[in-house]
């Protein structure tokens, strides 16, 4: 079995969900969540936070995760790149692993089969650099349009004058299928980082979510979501057996 570690990314400074990855759900921290998942799953080497804050390494560290090192400020902001915090990260540790999957603490209901089910899914196809998690559309682009700069006309985004029956006309049930990624998984051979200087390489296997497994939390309307899935029992968390972090996170 090739080894692999679980890279778990949790920066300070969540701007639509306030301290998002410690904000507690089911009593605990969101981050305990994909720690939880990552250790049941059986399939890492090592479970590793990356994160700019020392609190949060902390409650990483309650919860069983290594945080060797303090991502620095700069490949932390809001509209850095995973690549560069993930290659930072590779560069700095002392062993090489031959798989990365990044773990987000932003999909609480991604169990630790989903990462064995991913893990084998990309060992059976040699072709691929890596998988990535994603779901069929609700919100088909052949229904989408273009709005002009004067605000008078539209157009269909997707040029479909080449159809017999505009896809903006159709049932969704007669549209090509499209599906859009999620944040519930992502493995990928490290190698691809250091030779294409991208996280998932050049030939993508598509991973298809089921169910819950691939909502995530943006906003406060997603983790009233959550919030509401988890009491109602209609999606599950990974059973987390140690006592909450102490305090507030």
């Amino acid at each position: 079995m090739p080894s692999a570690i679980a890279l778990i990314g949790a920066r300070a400074g969540s701007e639509r969900v306030k301290d998002k990855n410690v904000r507690r759900l089911a009593g605990h921290p969101l981050l305990a969540y994909a720690i939880e998942t990552a250790r049941r799953a059986e399939v890492f080497d090592r479970i590793l936070v990356s994160t700019d804050s020392e609190q949060i390494a902390q409650v990483a560290r309650w919860y069983g995760a290594d945080v060797p090192f303090l991502r620095p400020v700069e490949h932390a902001s809001s509209t850095s790149p995973d690549i560069e915090w993930i290659a930072w990260t590779l560069r700095r540790l002392d062993e090489r692993y031959d798989l990365f999957a990044i773990v987000r603490a932003t999909n609480p209901f991604r169990g630790p089969e989903v990462i064995r089910r991913g893990l084998d899914q990309l060992l059976a196809t040699p072709e691929a650099d890596s998988i990535r998690a994603v779901e069929l559309v609700k919100q088909h682009p052949g229904k989408m349009w273009v709005i002009d700069e004067v605000g008078r006309l539209m157009r269909p985004l997707l040029d479909q004058s080449h159809l017999d029956v505009a896809w903006h006309a159709g049932q969704y049930q007669a549209l090509p299928p499209i599906y859009v990624q999620n944040s519930a998984l992502e493995i990928a051979w490290t190698r691809v980082v250091e030779a294409t200087g991208t996280r998932e390489g050049r030939m993508l296997a598509p991973f298809l979510t089921e169910g819950y497994e691939g909502l995530n939390i943006d906003d406060e309307d997603d983790f009233a979501r959550a919030e509401e899935l988890a009491a109602s029992g209609r999606a599950h968390l990974p059973a987390i057996e140690r006592e909450p972090y102490p305090g507030q996170p």
